[in-house]
């Protein structure tokens, strides 16, 4: 059985509030859900829903997904050098098999992850069980536990329902950044009567609202928690970061010590910023963002 208090978390995570004149000319307050120092190497909601999948998995190599920059590929990658479990990154394009490696894949090979690269279109087809079959064979991985894209199943949406939990009674609207849908689906779950949750898609398409849904049934068995997906503030896609994004990250950072990461906590907090001037907020509203991720160098 594999021990997984080497994965030990600071749990609650931090409550920072942000005196920030932007939000508070509109009456709103903003505080900071600090998840991103739960671990050093399993940030944020990488831990929350890595964990539950790591126990399920009992000590079996684990095989997941993920793009060429995918922070769950290296929070996976981590958590098995610290388990000592091996780990195995399936990651889209198979035309980046034959690239020297970004930092980010290095980072997973280094700590023993093997990549694996496959075209995009298999790898959109990935839940489907024969193509799936064939990829654990051909990675040799037969008796792996599989976690998908993001992390997001059942065990790890009620991995996240801890995190609403963490902030019953501490805001009124609680938001995140959304990828795959998971985080939220369980934040959500975990809050109290009257908080809302907002979850601010972070690529194009969608589909997150279906997502939640189904993620929802699969943990709970039906719908839970008051909550909704806004699809305006993707900036054109995951990855995609502008210049008056990376701006505006640079310019909170500065404003109030904390170093945004750009794919995620940029867009999110760009999206309340922009909510809140628009008015969609009441006064008196109190704003929870969660920070999921930081920086990578």
């Amino acid at each position: 059985m594999t021990r997984l208090d080497v994965l030990q978390p600071r749990l609650p995570s931090p409550v920072q509030e942000v005196r920030d004149a932007r939000f508070g000319r509109h009456g709103v307050r903003l505080l900071l859900k600090r998840d991103d120092l739960v671990h050093p190497e399993l940030v944020g909601n990488k831990w929350r829903k890595l964990v539950p999948n790591l126990a399920a998995a009992a000590g079996r190599p684990v095989l997941t997904f993920g793009g060429a920059y995918s922070s769950h590929l290296r929070a996976t990658a981590a958590a098995g050098r610290l388990l000592g479990v091996r780990t195995v990154g399936v990651v889209r394009g198979d035309e980046l098999a034959d690239r020297p490696r970004n930092p980010s894949l290095a980072r997973c090979a280094a700590d023993g992850m093997r990549l694996h690269f496959i075209d995009r279109s298999t790898y959109r087809h990935k839940a489907d069980p024969g193509t799936l079959a064939a990829i654990l064979t051909a990675c040799g991985a037969s008796g792996a536990h599989v976690v998908p894209e993001g992390g997001s199943n059942a065990p790890a949406v009620r991995g996240c329902r801890a995190l609403g939990e963490e902030l019953r009674a501490r805001a009124d609207v609680v938001a995140v950044a959304c990828g795959t849908g998971g985080t939220l689906a369980g934040l959500a779950a975990g809050l109290g009567p009257g908080q809302r949750a907002l979850g601010v898609a972070v690529l194009r398409g969608g589909f997150l609202t279906g997502e939640v849904c189904r993620l929802q049934q699969e943990a709970f068995g039906g719908p839970r928690g008051d909550w909704r997906v806004d699809d305006r503030f993707h900036g054109g896609g995951y990855g995609r970061v502008s210049p008056g994004l990376d701006a505006f990250a640079e310019d909170f950072g500065d404003r109030h010590g904390l170093p945004v990461e750009r794919l995620y906590v940029a867009k999110l907090l760009h999206a309340l910023l922009t909510l809140t001037e628009d008015g969609a907020f009441p006064r008196g509203t109190t704003l929870a963002a969660v920070v999921t991720g930081r920086p990578f160098p």
